[in-house]
């Protein structure tokens, strides 16, 4: 159980370290054309890249795991992801810089994950909210303010 853990906190954590970078190459094509190509572009060679791993990803098909179909929303990720590019590209461009934007999109995340766990969100598997919670996400706020003011 603890080494499932820690494999994924390491995912996660490379998923974090890919994301810095995408918004840094995001941010400097939306600032040499604009944030809507940047974001056409990153999900274009996106798009393709996903294809090359899908055709490499060599996955039988097991005939008795039954067929899980997602509902249709679920394919809609594309339409915030595109939002988060162009969005990201702007105020990485920005007074908050890179590491600014970052933050307070963690802040994000982690607000919208809380809610979407204590109210079951888009399918996600609903769980209490504890005081710990609460106490980390103020954390992470605090942090991301103390991130973005100490530059003044």
């Amino acid at each position: 159980m603890m080494i499932g853990r820690l494999t994924d906190g390491l995912v996660a954590f490379g998923a974090g370290a890919f994301l810095a970078g995408m918004i840094a190459s995001n941010s400097l094509l939306a600032e040499r054309s604009s944030p809507v190509t940047s974001s056409l572009f990153a999900h274009g060679i996106g798009a393709v890249v996903a294809l090359l791993l899908l055709a490499g990803w060599r996955v039988a098909v097991k005939p008795d795991v039954p067929r899980v179909t997602a509902p249709g929303w679920a394919y809609l990720g594309g339409i915030p992801g595109a939002f988060t590019v162009v969005l990201a590209a702007i105020t990485a461009n920005g007074p908050l810089a890179l590491s600014g934007t970052i933050a307070f999109m963690l802040v994000g995340q982690v607000m919208f994950g809380m809610a979407a766990d204590r109210c079951g969100f888009l399918g996600i598997t609903q769980r209490r909210l504890e005081a710990r919670d609460l106490v980390v996400a103020t954390l992470v706020l605090g942090g991301s303010v103390l991130l973005v003011v100490g530059r003044q």
